[in-house]
């Protein structure tokens, strides 16, 4: 594959665009602080060129994660709108209502199931899906906390319907499991999983839909532009809806497989984690700036 190009900046291909498709965790904040020059970077395409559509595997719907990066500080600034994961899963629950659903995941993503008529089983045993937002205590579980309940699960043939693909992000300086990770061991033992956030089609369907309202338009996808720091969600969306993609390479869960030990960016350890899985970035940076 075409090695990806090195950018300096967003400004050098930002003219190519008329909207960008941009993550969140990692590209605009680490679950603690703002990014200021992504943040800054996203700002002045906005202003220039045309519309930021926030595209997250957050499990919870666009209106709730627009208050939670009120409440980091991100500017308003910095995006134009924002579609989740959340928002597409509420279609597959709303199918399966009304369960009922062994709800896995912590109560701030209760808002996920607002309106979908969904109710909730007690425990595996009663339950006719599951629905997995992540683990119940992200900052001390892991997934082998949750082998033998997901083992229940597989041998009473449910399906898992995951509302977040990530598997891990940073929260800060800590590594944080999510559903995905849970996902990985339902599928280990056989279960299956549904998903519909990055990389699976459902959400870039909503973010077309969003890009096309905004730009008062059909969304042509040579001209949109994703943004993302992780391979298999990020990267691997884009290029299985044909589109250019910003691998933010560092800034996020890849940092140690792509930093030289002095902290530089490799492009040879870059593109040797693309190859890995078959993916390809049209560009790369350290960190997503203007």
């Amino acid at each position: 594959m075409t090695p990806p190009r090195l950018l300096t900046g967003l400004r050098e291909v930002a003219p190519d665009y008329v909207a960008l498709f941009c993550d969140i965790w990692g590209v605009v904040h680490n679950g603690r602080t703002p990014f200021a020059e992504g943040c800054a970077a996203l700002a002045r395409f906005k202003a220039r060129h045309g519309p930021v559509v926030l595209i997250s595997n957050s499990p919870r719907p666009g209106p709730d994660v627009v208050l939670q990066l009120d409440a980091l500080g991100v500017s308003r600034d910095a995006w134009t709108s924002v579609v989740t994961s959340g928002d597409a899963t509420r279609e597959e629950l709303r199918a399966r209502a009304p369960g009922p659903a062994w709800a896995l995941g912590p109560m701030r993503d209760a808002p996920l199931y607002d309106g979908t008529g969904i109710k909730f089983a007690e425990v595996p045993e009663e339950a006719t899906f599951v629905s997995c937002t992540g683990l119940f205590d992200d900052e001390i579980e892991t997934p082998d906390d949750f082998r033998e309940r997901l083992q229940t699960c597989v041998d009473r043939g449910l399906v898992m319907v995951c509302a977040n693909p990530d598997r891990v992000v940073q929260r800060g300086g800590k590594t944080i499991f999510c559903a995905g990770a849970l996902a990985d061991v339902y599928v280990e033992f056989g279960g299956e999983v549904v998903m519909a956030g990055k990389p699976y089609a459902p959400i870039y369907q909503r973010a077309y839909a969003e890009a096309a309202r905004l730009l008062g338009r059909e969304s042509p996808r040579t001209g949109l532009l994703a943004i993302g720091d992780g391979l298999r969600t990020d990267v691997e969306g884009a290029n299985g809806q044909d589109l250019d993609v910003l691998f933010a390479a560092a800034s996020g869960v890849h940092a140690a497989e792509v930093l030289e030990p002095g902290g530089a960016l490799s492009l040879a350890r870059t593109q040797a984690l693309l190859d890995s899985v078959g993916a390809h970035a049209s560009y790369v940076m350290a960190e997503l700036a203007w």
